[in-house]
């Protein structure tokens, strides 16, 4: 039955190399996002399920992010190591303050006009307030943030998003110092030594049972914690996936957030403690119920006792100000109803239900237990790729930051230390960095000497060209754009016939549509930098602050309004888009065939190549080509489609006033 819960969670929750694929790929979207920004400004780190290597549904987005030119230390020697003209210095104050929370007083005086707001003064000294912080930093984000718990949280387009606002701490905190005692097994010295080194952060809420609880900074871990998820090995971490699928299926089904007493944190805080006590000698797929079920005991008994300590300061209570009175008894009369029933309680689940299920039928199955059987060569190509795409998203608002981009994936190229899948996800990132520098090079390069217009142009197409090299066969649209940009239209037709005939090779994978014998049979063998060039396609995205066709910045300005950074077309609607657009300037008689292909995909399409998401844009640049080429009517009833469609795009505000814009030239 273990065996056949370890391959079913393998397939739910991901083999070791997807899960060390995902990883990968979120750590070098962190990497270069933070060295390509300014040395002063906010810093960013994923962090919670996603960093770990889960992708379970209807999980949050977990950010942090810190202002880089502050810094908190724990006693005033540390104090010597800083550039104080550089960097403020905050001090904890942790004297009145429950363990794991501290008070935090600022040193010398902040530049942050957040800070600034957010201080209060206490005993004749400036302190930074928690709650006052969070208010402030709510604000700034996004006027539909709403706080919860140490975070702000909302939606980045269709992504809900959990943004902790804190600081960063290089010292390992006085208070965990026992911690580093406790790591004589697990982790191992050298993941110790990088815990430590790291130091910690300071998120912004209070103990609610604490003197200041409005006050009071908690002290995170998450980095730490992060790389101990790292450290587990792949049964250690589908147990702790079969942790948080027993707390959503079971223990909180049905239950609103604000009743439920237990969340995942306390699930790996019980998977962090049985794995350091050896409270298991051998962590294996025949051994997997076991080990859920040692870390399940050990909650029962925490429930019991109302107490779960931390794991790194053990002092720290997470039980205190909730699991208590008459809601700890009924918790555990449930939880102790379901020790009753014994392992059989996971039938309640439906993530592993039918592992469980298969075996009591067929109770001398033999099951193989070599998880690289369970996920075909294609299917892990896909995930892959989707990977890629999901982190291809770095912060860009002007040619200097495109240009620190540059410079920073330069550097971390020449790394002989990144994995297969840094490199890939390395690969992506150079390709949208030189694409998004050509246009806005090309935007900013007001000048009356043609020389130099001449120069940045060549740089243009240089990098365009260059980009298309090493990234997805619909990157070549960035090419067809850019000429179309410039009014060269036969360039661009001859850019687009191009990728329809790189399109129309059968093995071609977009998103999940994909011909598995095909595509094996093409590229199979081949590198995945081979296979991204030769036989991948991918929706095009336009950032929506640089200007890539004229007849599309009305979307992009709505869209943009509604603080969605980038637009989404499937590759076929813009390639028609772009061809209907050029043949209106080179050959009048060959639009309205153009037209009509367009037409016919967007009103037939089975989700094949357009995903139910972007229909919303589909239909709109439909009537956007129906519109320029003179049938209004047409026009008017693909922009009302549009409006009918799952905003995806957020382009509600242009489809309006384009549809006014019809209304008031057509006759009465």
């Amino acid at each position: 039955m273990s065996e056949s819960v370890f391959m079913g969670l393998c397939v739910k929750l991901g083999t070791s190399q997807m899960v060390a694929m995902r990883r990968d790929v979120v750590d070098i979207l962190d990497m270069a996002d933070n060295q390509g920004r300014a040395s002063d400004v906010v810093r960013r780190m994923g962090s919670g399920s996603r960093r770990e290597g889960f992708r379970l549904k209807g999980s949050d987005v977990d950010i942090m992010g810190w202002p880089n030119n502050h810094r908190v230390i724990w006693e005033l020697s540390q104090s010597q190591y800083y550039n104080t003209h550089r960097q403020t210095l905050i001090l904890c104050d942790c004297f009145d303050s429950p363990p794991g929370y501290t008070l935090l007083y600022l040193l010398s005086p902040s530049m942050d006009r957040r800070i600034q707001r957010a201080c209060v003064r206490m005993n004749n000294r400036l302190y930074v307030s928690s709650s006052e912080y969070r208010k402030v930093c709510c604000s700034a984000l996004s006027p539909d943030t709403v706080s919860h718990g140490p975070c702000a949280s909302g939606t980045f387009g269709t992504l809900q998003y959990d943004y902790a606002h804190c600081f960063v701490g290089d010292f390992w905190p006085p208070s965990a110092s026992s911690w580093i005692d406790r790591c004589h097994s697990w982790p191992q010295p050298h993941v110790v030594y990088e815990i430590v080194k790291n130091g910690c952060h300071l998120v912004a809420t209070g103990h609610k049972l604490g003197y200041h609880v409005h006050n009071e900074w908690r002290i995170s871990f998450s980095l730490a914690e992060h790389k101990l998820v790292c450290a587990m090995n792949h049964c250690q971490f589908l147990s702790y996936g079969l942790l948080k699928l027993f707390l959503t299926d079971i223990i909180n089904y049905g239950i609103s957030d604000d009743d439920k007493l237990i969340c995942s944190y306390h699930m790996k805080t019980a998977a962090f403690w049985v794995i350091q006590q050896n409270m298991i000698t051998h962590w294996c797929p025949q051994t997997l119920l076991e080990c859920f079920w040692v870390c399940f005991k050990l909650i029962l008994k925490w429930v019991y006792e109302g107490v779960c300590p931390n794991f790194f300061i053990p002092q720290n209570n997470m039980f205190l100000s909730k699991v208590h009175g008459e809601a700890q008894h009924h918790l555990f009369i449930r939880l102790y109803g379901l020790y009753e029933e014994g392992i059989a309680f996971l039938l309640h689940s439906p993530s592993v239900r039918s592992c469980i299920i298969n075996v009591l039928h067929n109770p001398h199955l033999s099951i193989c237990t070599d998880e690289h059987i369970l996920i075909s060569m294609t299917e892990f190509d896909t995930e892959l790729f989707q990977e890629i795409d999901s982190h291809d998203i770095l912060h860009k608002s002007n040619l200097e930051t495109f240009m620190r981009y540059l410079h920073t994936i330069e550097q971390m190229i020449d790394s002989s230390l990144l994995t297969q899948y840094q490199v890939m996800m390395l690969q992506k990132l150079s390709a949208t960095v030189l694409q998004g520098t050509a246009f806005i090079l090309h935007m900013e390069t007001y000048t009356p000497d043609n020389k130099l217009r001449y120069r940045a142009d060549k740089m243009s197409c240089y990098m365009l060209k260059l980009a298309a090299r090493f990234s997805y066969i619909t990157d070549m649209m960035y090419i067809a754009m850019y000429y179309y940009k410039t009014l060269r239209y036969t360039e661009a037709l001859s850019i687009i016939e191009m990728i329809k005939v790189k399109l129309a090779q059968p093995y071609v994978m977009y998103r999940y549509n994909i011909d598995t014998e095909l595509y094996t049979e093409a590229v199979g063998g081949q590198s995945w930098s081979t296979k991204m060039r030769q036989a991948v396609a991918r929706d095009i995205s336009l950032d929506t602050d640089v200007h890539y066709i004229s007849e599309l910045v009305p979307e992009q300005q709505s869209a943009l309004q509604n603080e969605v950074y980038s637009l989404f077309i499937p590759p076929f609607i813009l390639l028609y888009m772009l061809e209907i657009l050029c043949y209106r300037h080179v050959d009048t008689m060959r639009v309205q065939t153009a037209l009509d292909d367009l037409q016919t995909l967007v009103h037939y399409d089975q989700d094949q190549l357009i995903p139910i998401e972007l229909r919303d844009i589909s239909w709109q640049i439909l009537g956007i080509c129906q519109q320029v080429t003179g049938n209004l009517q047409a026009a008017l009833y693909s922009y009302q489609q549009s409006l009918r469609q799952r905003p995806h795009n957020n382009i509600q505000t242009a489809t309006e006033m384009r549809i006014q814009e019809i209304c008031h030239s057509l006759p009465n």
